[in-house]
């Protein structure tokens, strides 16, 4: 089956993504039937391309690549001046691969972007933690109102499948609690603090210097980029309604080098753990440091690894471990919901 697709963001998991297809799209066409056009492409900063006849990817990435905006595609045309609203008015997409910044206090603009898409028919997967952490049962019931599809398997652990496991591995299955590690930021902080013996602003700029934390780490460090992602889990996975205002939090800015090496003589391991639980009809949802015996399987997660563990009904704990954010692993997700939603199409 051909689609139309239009990104709506074009940083570093659009071009992520845009990467994936132009290596794997005769692969995908052979393999799963999926053949994809894109023919529409809008970033804030970077500008506005469109085609329905489709665009050369190859020729996107090298624009981007040496730095030009996306008007310098074809020199030819005016450049577009058009709003992500109005691309997805006109371009005609089938799909849309929601990309743009993350605003976990509001989910905008992004969560404007998708229900336009939604209304107008259009499937959409999207990386982004602000939508499907605050607005997530509107959204679905807005995309079944309008035939649409509405996926976010990036939004957890970018590119380790969660959502997908849950819903074809774990069949039958009821989870009662899912308990994991959510953000690499903080746990390379932790693990450089123990391994290497650290102190905390120690392990926090070389995290910075790595690349790992942001210039401000706020949302890494006191746990908000966790907590999005955890009520994302709750609500989507154990059915619950949590808002983001309802889940106890604490970062790891009040662990020090002592307590990290306390806790290791003793047989235990600080981690940052974001944990959700289904007792009777409520579901509650914490996220703060925690020491865990070294047998358990979320302690010997080390660096910017993320990793989860599932208490379900029939199949007791399972846990998975991978990497929770990256270019290709993030633009994998998108892809993983772009064959997903081809196959339920199927």
């Amino acid at each position: 089956m051909k689609y139309k697709l239009a990104l709506i963001g074009c940083g570093t998991v659009g071009q992520g993504l845009l990467e994936i297809l132009a290596d794997k799209g005769e692969t995908m066409k052979e393999v799963y039937g999926f053949e994809v056009k894109v023919v529409a492409v809008t970033d804030k900063l970077k500008g506005t391309i469109m085609s329905p006849a489709g665009l050369n990817i190859k020729k996107i990435l090298t624009v981007l690549a040496a730095g030009k905006p996306l008007s310098a595609y074809d020199r030819g045309k005016k450049p577009l001046t058009m709003d992500p609203l109005e691309v997805l008015a006109a371009c005609g997409a089938d799909m849309v691969a929601e990309l743009t910044y993350t605003n976990i206090k509001t989910g905008e603009p992004a969560t404007s972007y998708i229900k336009k898409a939604l209304k107008l028919g259009m499937h959409v997967a999207t990386s982004n933690k602000g939508p499907a952490a605050l607005h997530y049962h509107e959204l679905r019931e807005l995309a079944r109102k309008h035939k649409a599809i509405f996926r976010i398997e990036g939004t957890v652990m970018s590119g380790t499948p969660v959502f997908t496991l849950a819903e074809n591995g774990f069949v039958g299955n009821e989870a009662k609690e899912i308990k994991g590690i959510l953000n690499g930021t903080t746990n390379f902080i932790l693990s450089k603090m123990e391994l290497d013996g650290m102190e905390y602003t120690e392990a926090l700029a070389l995290a910075q210097k790595l690349g790992y934390a942001e210039a401000d780490p706020t949302a890494d460090v006191e746990g908000f980029d966790a907590l999005a992602k955890l009520v994302i889990l709750s609500n989507v996975i154990l059915g619950g309604h949590v808002k983001t205002s309802q889940v106890k939090r604490e970062g790891i800015t009040g662990i020090s080098k002592k307590m990290v090496d306390e806790a290791k003589k003793k047989g235990f391991r600080y981690k940052l753990i974001a944990e959700t639980k289904r007792v009777g009809a409520k579901v509650t949802a914490a996220v703060g440091p925690q020491k865990l015996p070294l047998s358990d399987p979320l302690a010997g997660v080390m660096g910017a690894q993320n990793a989860l563990t599932f208490d379900l009904d029939l199949l007791g704990k399972v846990t998975i471990q991978g990497p929770g954010a990256g270019k290709l692993q993030t633009g994998a997700a998108i892809l993983q919901d772009l064959l997903a939603i081809h196959r339920d199409l199927r």
